[in-house]
This record gives structure tokens, C-alpha cells and sequence, in this order.
């Protein structure tokens, strides 16, 4: 009976073992499934892009106040505090983003949708 627990066991051990790697395998095909549709774009160029977005956002002027909505509230000491601060105009902040980045590249017209 003890033979018979412990291949059962080992047969449970031997399946669990195998249901993990199925599903290391079925993530690993869930994910090139995901980017098949991608276009590729190398490390390189992606550091390219980053770099553009990281100066785009640091020479930012975020001093502009007209820029935010700011709602104020008293604290229980009666002081005033910010309660929330919202950016209002992201398109500016957005566009000097996007154009920063295209400044890196050299854009063409896609021949497929004339874009």
C-alpha cells in the first residue's frame, strides 16, 4: 500500500512539474503571439527614442502655472494645502515629446497607407 502512495506521489509530483513547464511554454507562446503583429525595432534605436523622451521631459518648462488646475483645501491645523494638481494642457508637453523624437529619425512616407 506504502508503493502504491508513494508512486502516486511521484506520478502527482511528475504531473505538477510538467503543468509548470506547459505553462512557462504557453507564456512564452502567448507573448511572441502578442508582438507577431509588432513591428520590430532594435535596442539601439529604442535607446535612441528614450534618450529623446527623457531631454524632452527634463527641458520642459513645468514653471508655466497656467498649465495647472490646482485645488486647495485646509488641513486640520488650518493651513492651506494643495489637494490635487492636474495638468490641464499635456498637449504642449506631448508635442515636445513627439517632436523631439522625430527629430532623431529620418521619417518616410509608408508606402502602404501614403501616411
Amino acid at each position: 500500500m506504502s508503493e502504491t502512495k508513494e508512486m502516486l506521489e511521484a506520478t502527482v509530483k511528475g504531473l505538477q512539474d510538467k503543468i509548470g513547464s506547459l505553462n512557462m511554454e504557453l507564456k512564452d507562446k502567448q507573448k511572441e503571439l502578442e508582438d507577431a503583429g509588432k513591428p520590430v525595432i532594435s535596442s539601439k534605436t529604442m535607446d535612441v527614442v528614450n534618450d529623446a523622451i527623457n531631454y524632452a521631459i527634463e527641458n520642459y518648462n513645468f514653471d508655466n502655472t497656467d498649465q495647472y488646475q490646482i485645488d486647495y483645501s485646509l488641513d486640520y491645523d488650518g493651513r492651506v494645502q494643495a489637494e490635487s494638481i492636474d495638468l490641464t494642457d499635456a498637449y504642449e508637453l506631448m508635442e515636445a515629446i513627439v517632436t523631439n523624437v522625430e527629430k532623431q529619425f529620418k521619417i518616410e512616407q509608408d508606402e502602404e497607407t501614403n501616411d
